[in-house]
């Protein structure tokens, strides 16, 4: 206290200060030094620790792939993501034993049965053994059911409606005469072989030709079941 009463004394007795002066520039001072001790206090060095290492999400590093990014790979065990269902759709003409024959639109991928189901289904009685349902329906295509496939056709759209018990290639668009049909065009009638194709012919030369359809029952071979897928197919 005496030293700080001598140094004001001093103070005063040098400059000619009033006791107020001294009073603010000492205060003065002493903010100053705070602010100095502060300012170093601040800027001394700290010690910072690395950020960790963060496992980077392959979708969202995949989501920059449309502006040149890497393309992310599919996780394990995730299932495949399924294909594309296709747009648009077809036109085909369903024909033969249904309720409502015409032209019908579907949607494409469309398979044969889908066609049947948009005609109003398959009429009692119809044999559709050997059409294939599952198959996959083109555009423009024709379905037939219970009725006759001609052979070219069959190769343009692999239709296999043909008529009800068929075992062989289908038979001719338009009737076959009995008459005048050689061996080679009885043998596309379904079910009609070589062997039974001779027998037709054999039958024909003996009676002189054949009056009516229904002399086909005489031939050897053709039993009731043949009979009658052979019946819309031929004339006398």
């Amino acid at each position: 206290m005496r030293l700080r009463d001598r140094a004001l004394l001093w103070v005063r007795l040098r400059w000619g200060l009033a006791p107020r002066t001294v009073a603010a520039l000492t205060l003065v001072l002493l903010v100053a030094v705070g602010l100095a001790a502060f300012h170093f206090w601040s800027v001394r060095p700290q010690e910072v620790r690395a950020p960790e290492a963060v496992a980077e999400d392959p979708l969202r590093a995949g989501a920059g792939a449309g502006a040149g990014g890497a393309v992310p790979r599919p996780v394990a065990g995730a299932p495949p993501s399924p294909p594309p269902e296709p747009a648009g759709e077809i036109v085909v003409d369903v024909a033969g034993k249904v309720h409502r024959p015409g032209v019908q639109r579907l949607p494409a991928g469309s398979r044969v049965a889908d066609a049947l189901r948009a005609a109003g289904g398959v009429r009692a009685g119809a044999d559709v053994t050997g059409l294939n349902r599952a198959r996959v329906l083109m555009d423009g295509e024709q379905v037939r059911v219970g009725l006759p496939q001609a052979p070219a056709d069959q190769a343009a759209s692999g239709v296999t409606g043909g008529a009800a018990g068929a075992s062989g290639p289908s038979g001719p668009a338009a009737p076959l005469s009995l008459s005048t049909a050689t061996k080679e065009q009885l043998e596309t009638l379904p079910g009609v072989g070589p062997v039974l194709a001779q027998h037709i012919i054999d039958h024909r030369t003996e009676s002189g030709g054949f009056r009516s359809v229904d002399e086909l029952r005489q031939v050897s071979g053709i039993g009731d079941r043949r009979f009658a897928d052979l019946r819309p197919l031929v004339q006398p």
